[in-house]
């Protein structure tokens, strides 16, 4: 067992040093320029990055000043739309009765970043499509070869695969240390989280 954890955080630390910096400042500046034209900031993501997408909202609307929110936080309305319109569309149609417009940007937490052939998280594919269809712009942090959102998105951040057998708990993983880099970066933390306020106060 302890062999095991050694061979898990090695593989990570592996992947840690594949990401690129340069993705992650382009995902930053993409989402500053939505802060600066007074855009939305839409977050979407199924199983783990719908969770993450719920916990990054609060991210950016309290850290970065950013109006934003979670495609599946009303479990209500998702439920009813994929009840009565399909899993397949129940993010896209939700994006538009939001009126998504070019101000806007959707960004995506993804472990394989979705396909349309083989069918792979289509739910997401068709939000990214209807999202670049308006003119919004579309970020996010995906793992593999990044799918269809790192072929479509203006910007992403790609977590390497080192070991097969580690690719979604390493992929979510760090999608939650990306989107917290990201918040925290001087060009969008707008205010501090609660103990860096408080090591602030203690320290003067």
């Amino acid at each position: 067992m302890t062999k095991f954890s050694e061979i898990f955080l090695a593989d990570t630390t592996e992947v840690l040093t594949k990401i690129r910096v340069d993705d992650i400042e382009q995902v930053v500046m993409t989402l500053e320029a939505t802060r600066a034209r007074g855009g939305r900031l839409f977050l979407a993501g199924s199983g783990g990055g719908a969770g993450h997408a719920s916990h990054a909202t609060c991210d950016f609307r309290k850290l970065c000043h950013i109006e934003s929110y979670c495609v599946t936080d009303n479990v209500s309305e998702l439920t009813a739309r994929t009840n009565d319109e399909g899993w397949d569309t129940a993010y896209s149609n939700w994006l538009q009765a939001s009126r998504i417009d070019s101000d806007d940007c959707l960004f995506v937490f993804s472990v394989g970043g979705g396909s349309v052939e083989p069918p792979v998280s289509v739910n997401l594919v068709n939000a990214i499509q209807l999202a670049k269809s308006v003119g919004a712009s579309v970020v996010g942090i995906v793992g593999r070869n990044g799918g269809a959102l790192r072929e479509i998105a203006d910007a992403s951040v790609l977590i390497p695969t080192v070991s097969p057998a580690f690719i979604t708990p390493q992929a979510e993983g760090l999608q939650a240390l990306v989107w917290h880099l990201i918040v925290s970066h001087p060009t969008l933390a707008a205010s501090s989280a609660k103990w860096e306020g408080l090591d602030q106060v203690v320290r003067k």
